[in-house]
């Protein structure tokens, strides 16, 4: 009895003590990130039914660092394996982003409590995933990775074919979408009597079964209060004879055109191809300035609010903020800048 009541307090103090470190960069945040307040003096053209808070630009970005994660994961592991990710790294690197964010967002009429509940929340998730997932694959993950020597095995091959369309799918699609059932089915209908293989279907299939458990909770939980807008409104000028399926027209005036947009990956790619038409932006959801993250082979940027090294591919992602109304021109001068447009944040 007495060997079970002291294992029950090391838990309960081991849970305890995983608690306050998860918590703890909620806490760095909320006490160390801030940044002085400043007057919003831009006038609206858009009605107010069709504007989105400025300050979501930079909170939209926590997100896609996860998104980011997953897809460095997807290419350290497309010729290494997985204990070669920076799973700290990574934890890192989106409190620290979000740190800056947050200090520049405080300029632009601060992030709303439930836009911050969101950041904690799935920041609080992401850190406790790739802490579990660090301590299997650096313990049990390497040493199968050990026995099985220098060769990979197929599995190895399947799962960073997985990783790499997992990290695809997320750039438009929510993650809870993704079929784990059917993932995990691959891993369990490839023949094979290698060890690391085994090991793969096993460690694998219980993240994907969890994830399906949790996938299924949070699309019922998404379905019951809804989803976001699919749609924003933006002004622009120049816009003539470009046309595409995605741009719908609302109304011409003095100051630019009124049309309605996709949101998400398909609205960078729509910028960027109007831009290179010759478009330029006025107003997009009531706000004169965006957010948007280029890649580049400098460690710095001059205007990067953030900078940090993306893992598996060499070079370093810039999150930089500027004026709407400069936004089509930088587009077109990104080439000759040494930097390639990756997303453009919208609200």
């Amino acid at each position: 009895m007495r060997f079970f009541w002291r294992w029950l307090k090391r838990l309960i103090i081991a849970g305890f003590l995983l608690v306050l470190l998860l918590l703890s960069p909620i806490l760095y945040v909320e006490t160390m990130c801030h940044g002085d307040e400043e007057a919003e003096g831009y006038t609206a053209l858009l009605p107010a039914e069709h504007h989105r808070s400025e300050a979501r630009t930079l909170m939209t970005y926590p997100e896609w660092h996860i998104v980011h994660a997953y897809d460095d994961y997807a290419q350290v592991i497309a010729t290494g394996d997985p204990h070669n990710f920076g799973y700290l790294r990574s934890i890192v690197g989106y409190w620290q982003s979000l740190c800056a964010l947050t200090e520049t967002a405080n300029r632009h009429g601060g992030v709303d409590g439930e836009t911050k509940q969101l950041v904690y929340v799935i920041g609080v998730s992401f850190s406790l995933e790739l802490l579990l997932k660090a301590a299997y694959e650096e313990t049990i993950g390497r040493a199968s990775a050990l026995l099985r020597g220098s060769d990979r095995a197929p599995l190895d091959d399947l799962s960073a074919r997985q990783a790499a369309d997992y990290a695809q799918f997320l750039q438009q699609t929510p993650w809870y979408k993704w079929d784990f059932t059917k993932a995990a089915e691959a891993l369990d209908a490839q023949p094979t009597t290698v060890f690391r293989d085994r090991e793969r279907k096993r460690a694998l299939g219980i993240e994907y079964g969890g994830k399906a458990v949790y996938a299924k909770a949070i699309a019922a939980a998404v379905a019951s209060t809804g989803t976001d807008e699919l749609t924003l409104r933006m002004v622009v000028d120049g816009l003539g004879t470009v046309t595409s399926d995605d741009i719908k027209i609302i109304k011409a005036g003095v100051t630019g055109t009124e049309i309605e947009v996709p949101r998400y990956r398909k609205l960078t790619k729509l910028l960027q191809s109007m831009a290179a038409d010759g478009v330029n932006f006025i107003e997009i959801a009531g706000n004169d300035d965006i957010l948007f993250t280029a890649i580049g082979n400098a460690p710095e940027h001059p205007e990067a609010i953030h900078s940090f090294a993306r893992q598996g591919y060499g070079d370093y992602r810039h999150l930089i903020l500027l004026k709407v109304s400069d936004l089509a021109e930088r587009l077109r001068q990104l080439p000759q800048s040494g930097l390639t447009l990756e997303h453009i944040h919208d609200y």
